[in-house]
C-alpha cells in the first residue's frame, strides 16, 4: 500500500487541480444578460422610471437606450408601432444610458429628465429621437433642447433650473448605475420579462417574435 501511496497523492492532486480549472473556466464564460427578480422588483419600486402600459401587461420591455445613438434612433419608430400592435399586453420602460464619446448625449438626457419632471417625459423622449439627425450635429444643441421644451409648452424658468439641478442628474446616474449592474456596455440593450434580448435580434422583426413568445411563455398554465 505505501507502495502506491506516492501515485495516489498524484492523482488526487490532479483532480483538484482538473476540478478547480473547470471551474474558474465557467466562472468567466460570458452569460446571456438576465434580470433578477430582486432587480426586476426595484425597477418597479423607484419613482424615476418611465413606464408605458399597463403595469399589469403580460410582457415588459425594459431599454436602456442613448438618445444619441444612431441605432437607437433607428428603433425607436418601429418599437412605437409595437407599442401600439401589442396595446395593453406591452409594458415599455426607458432607461437613460448615455456614453461619453457622443458629445451631447447626456445633455439629451438631462433634457428629458427635466421634461419629465413637468410630466412630458415620452413626449420629450419621442421629440429627441424624431429629432435626433438635427441636434446631433449642431455645435450647440442646448439651444434646440430649449427650442424643443418650448414646443411641448414646459414652463421655461422651471425647466431651465431643473435641466442643471441635482435630481435630473440623480435620476440619470440611477439609470446608468442599474445598467452596469445588469452588463448592459451598449446601446441599445433590452431585456422582455427580465431576459437579454441577443444583439443581432435588435430588429423588429425579432423583437415582435421574442413578445410573441414571451406572450406564450405568460399563457401556459401552472402546474
Amino acid at each position: 500500500m505505501r507502495r502506491f501511496l506516492p501515485f495516489i497523492i498524484v492523482a488526487l492532486v490532479g483532480f483538484i487541480t482538473i476540478g478547480a480549472g473547470t471551474m474558474l473556466y465557467r466562472a468567466k464564460r460570458p452569460t446571456t444578460l438576465k434580470i433578477s427578480e430582486e432587480k426586476g422588483a426595484e425597477r418597479e419600486e423607484q419613482e424615476s422610471t418611465h413606464a408605458r402600459g399597463p403595469a399589469r401587461a403580460p410582457v415588459t420591455l425594459e431599454e436602456f437606450g442613448d438618445f444619441q445613438c444612431p441605432p437607437c434612433g433607428m428603433l425607436s419608430g418601429p418599437l412605437l408601432e409595437i407599442e401600439k400592435d401589442y396595446g395593453a399586453k406591452l409594458r415599455v420602460i426607458f432607461r437613460n444610458f448615455p456614453f461619453p464619446n457622443h458629445q451631447h448625449a447626456l445633455e439629451a438626457a438631462y433634457t428629458a429628465e427635466a421634461a419629465g419632471l413637468q410630466g412630458r417625459y415620452w413626449e420629450m423622449h419621442d421629440l429627441l429621437y424624431k429629432e435626433q439627425a438635427n441636434w446631433s450635429n449642431a455645435p450647440d444643441a442646448k439651444q434646440l433642447f430649449v427650442s424643443y421644451a418650448k414646443m411641448l409648452g414646459l414652463e421655461m424658468d422651471r425647466f431651465e433650473t431643473d435641466i442643471a439641478g441635482p435630481t435630473v442628474k440623480a435620476r440619470v446616474t440611477a439609470d446608468q448605475e442599474r445598467g452596469k449592474s445588469l452588463g448592459v456596455n451598449a446601446t441599445p440593450s433590452i431585456f422582455i420579462n427580465n431576459q437579454g434580448v441577443p444583439p443581432n435580434s435588435l430588429n423588429p422583426t425579432a423583437l415582435r417574435a421574442a413578445i410573441d413568445e414571451a406572450l406564450k411563455e405568460k399563457e401556459k398554465p401552472t402546474s
